[in-house]
């Protein structure tokens, strides 16, 4: 049975936070800096702007990743989970159906959701791209390979998806600890060698830049930014590893390796203009350049690999909150939690990165394309940190809209700044998002009109019962589990079974799931059991939007309500409705079509349920929305 996974000791969990939470945000400074004064043309080559560009990356990062996220973030959990979904179902659990303001979260929500896909598609793109570009830098030659190279790595990485992280996972702590470690090295080197980089720790130097340039500095927010992509991957996985371990890898390992690394690249630009053409590899000359390719494609597999995961693991929060069909799911590990593949996300997510990276071509052409889904995403994140500090941290009014006002104002402005790049390739990761939700709103809509068009038809049940047993069917031995709605009434199926065979099971058992808008339902708030007589009853199956909705298993815990259940004698019911488009009502024309053919195309109730194909009778019905 899912539940809450034991946590296992801090150490180990910090090494595993380092390798999984952190590796987006590590591998920015492979592109960071070359972004930034490649991009922005009109940013001037001088001392005073390379300080003030070092001095907005690390203020950035302490007043964006450290204080918001890492020190505030962290805190605003949802039984443990974080992540945009996780919030948006904590506000509903604040604001209820009727209220106004829960569809508004309910779209911010789904939307924030949307543009992770989008940013889960560029990140492998840029991130393999920018390591495997280190060739070029050692010869020329070898340009024309780059991109070749870089699809070989993608598609191999997406084609081991099927075989889970459990193994290779071990090795992630240690192989980001080595990546953070030689990147603090690096850094070192380079501030020893132009010292006067340090001057960047002053914030005076990011304020000069921007108010001495305030359009350039505007521009070039796009690009700062990079420098802060994974911010929201940190506050995504805290369910995995519990903030503890999350803020000890930050503060320990990352921030400190990072700040030295942006500073030595600056440092290196101070004193040798010419090493701009790529920054990063041209750290300690050229003999470094093989390794240095060879170590920071590692990071990036693992990178790429905590991006694939996590897309994963939102679609399955999706499919729990009912914002997608249900998809199939297969557990790549007995032991490790979170360790799932879902085959649909993997192939659809590696042609559109196999897209991005023939398309954009290179690491700076994807710049361009990479930041308007994060920014929107930590802007949406912004907006929800407003609700948990007034209504669940209660807060006073003050305090719950200063503390969101001032990172707000943080996260439009880089969103904004970021919105200049939609006709250089922003639109792309915002076209994957825009696509997502419509899907996921669609999605929603349609099992929203279907419910309504069965409540509407519906027969009460406890009625029908009371009718059926004036004249009861002929028993048979056995069990019968017929699965129903939380608003059906009396099941088709069991209308149909009666109609054409006669008969009713000697026992007879009403299934219904509940999802609930929170991640885990603790086994012992599994259940709830009515007994309706003549050897019927109502089970109401209660799991969290992240539990494993496994039936059979659940049957198992029924024992402490009196009722057992032999596989071998029970037999499930289940209605498999064909959707018709009504043109009159419902939804638009299109939007009815796509969701008829997600439907057709979702995973079979059953299969997802994990019931025994060989127990399953399906009875067809006809459902117009």
């Amino acid at each position: 049975m899912s539940q809450r996974p034991e946590k296992s000791s801090l150490t180990a969990l910090t090494i595993a936070a380092v390798g999984i939470v952190y590796g987006d945000i590590g591998t920015s400074p492979l592109y960071t800096m070359r972004a930034i004064f490649g991009n922005v043309g009109n940013v001037a080559f001088t001392a005073e702007n390379i300080l003030g560009i070092v001095s907005l990356i690390i203020w950035g990062l302490i007043i964006i990743v450290s204080v918001k996220y890492v020190l505030i973030m962290l805190k605003a959990d949802n039984r443990g989970e974080g992540g945009t979904l996780a919030l948006m179902a904590l506000a509903h659990t604040i604001f209820k159906k009727n209220s106004r303001l829960y569809f508004p979260l309910l779209v911010l929500g789904v939307f924030g959701a949307s543009l992770f896909y989008g940013d889960s598609v560029i990140t492998p793109a840029i991130s393999v791209l920018s390591a495997v570009e280190g060739l070029e830098v050692a010869t020329p030659i070898l340009k024309p390979y780059v991109v070749p190279i870089a699809l070989v790595i993608l598609v191999g990485l997406y084609s081991v998806q099927s075989k889970g992280t459990a193994g290779i996972g071990k090795l992630f702590g240690p192989i980001m600890i080595f990546w953070f470690l030689l990147l603090g090295a690096l850094g070192i080197v380079n501030i020893v060698a132009a010292p006067e980089i340090l001057m960047a720790f002053n914030p005076w130097y990011a304020l000069s830049f921007v108010t001495n340039n305030p359009f350039i500095a505007f521009i070039a927010l796009s690009e700062v930014v990079l420098a802060f992509t994974g911010a929201e991957t940190l506050y995504a996985d805290m369910g995995h590893f519990g903030p503890q371990p999350i803020r000890r890898a930050w503060f320990r390992f990352v921030f400190p390796a990072l700040v030295l690394n942006y500073m030595g690249q600056g440092g290196l630009l101070l004193s040798r203009p010419d090493a701009l053409a790529n920054p990063f590899f041209m750290q300690l000359g050229s003999w470094s350049i093989y390794p240095l390719v060879i170590f920071s494609t590692m990071a990036v597999i693992i990178a790429s690999q905590a991006t694939i995961s996590g897309a994963f693991s939102i679609t399955k929060q999706a499919i729990g909150l009912g914002l997608m069909p249900r998809m199939k799911i297969i557990h790549t590990s007995p032991s490790e939690f979170g360790q799932i593949y879902i085959p649909s996300i993997n192939w659809m997510q590696m042609c559109a990165v196999i897209l991005a990276v023939i398309g954009f071509g290179s690491s700076e052409n994807l710049t361009a394309a990479y930041g308007l889904a994060v920014t929107g995403a930590m802007l949406i994140t912004t907006i929800f940190l407003f609700f948990v500090m007034r209504y669940v941290w209660k807060l006073n009014l003050a305090v719950s809209i200063i503390v969101p006002v001032f990172f707000g104002i943080t996260d439009a402005l880089l969103f904004t700044s970021n919105s200049l790049k939609i006709s250089h390739g922003g639109w792309f990761p915002l076209a994957i998002g825009f696509a997502l939700f419509t899907v996921m709103m669609t999605w929603r809509r349609g099992r929203h009109l279907v419910g309504e068009n069965q409540r509407m038809h519906a027969i009460p049940l406890d009625a029908f019962l009371k009718s059926l047993f004036f004249m009861p069917p002929h028993r048979v031995a056995g069990t019968a589990i017929f699965l129903r709605g939380e608003h059906d009434g009396t099941p088709q199926a069991l209308l149909h079974n009666l109609s054409h065979n006669k008969v009713l099971h000697e026992r007879v058992f009403f299934l219904t799931i509940h999802v609930e808008e929170t991640p885990w339902i603790p086994p012992s708030e599994r259940i709830q059991a009515e007994e309706l007589g003549h050897n019927c009853y109502q089970l109401d199956f209660y799991y969290g939007f992240n539990d494993e909705a496994d039936i059979p298993k659940t049957l198992e815990l029924c024992k402490e309500y009196g009722y057992t259940f032999d596989m071998m004698t029970t037999s499930f019911f289940v209605s498999r409705q064909t959707i018709i488009s009504n043109p009159l009502t419902g939804m638009a024309r299109w939007r009815e079509m796509l969701f008829i053919w997600i439907y057709r195309n979702a995973r079979n109730p059953a299969d997802f349920y994990r019931i025994p194909a060989n127990r399953v009778i399906e009875l067809g019905a006809r459902v117009e929305i």
